[in-house]
């Protein structure tokens, strides 16, 4: 089992910047880590991807550029530093992890490849 809490969620307004944190405990090993974000009725949808054994990251082309992924081992807390942000990346963020490397490692961010998830941290982009 591994067990997310996210923190650093907020409002900012157009341009600004926040960093999210996700603290990570547990036994179970992880494979990948990453965010995710869902805004009010669309699907929840990748954000930033980081593979642990190499520190290989990956981003959706609408946060390239702005947002960070960054991985903590001593402090097993997953971060994403987000800058320049903008009113639709208004969502609850999401932290997740998974122990299958060969399933998370590569290829687009897919819900469907994370067992392990956070509750989520608000983050709201006003113009």
């Amino acid at each position: 089992q591994v067990q997310l809490v996210e923190s650093g969620g907020g409002s900012v307004q157009a341009g600004g910047s926040l960093r999210l944190s996700c603290a990570a405990s547990g036994s179970s090993s992880r494979a990948c880590m990453g965010w995710f974000r869902q805004a009010p009725g669309k699907e929840r949808e990748g954000v930033a991807r980081i593979v642990l054994s190499t520190s290989t990251t990956q981003y959706t082309d609408s946060v390239k550029d702005r947002f960070t992924i960054s991985l903590d081992r001593t402090k097993n807390t997953l971060y994403l530093q987000m800058n320049s942000l903008k009113p639709e990346d208004t969502a609850m963020y999401y932290c997740a992890a998974d122990s299958r490397w060969a399933l998370c490692s590569s290829g687009p961010l897919v819900v469907g490849d994370y067992v392990y998830w956070g509750q989520g941290t608000q983050v709201t982009v006003s113009s």
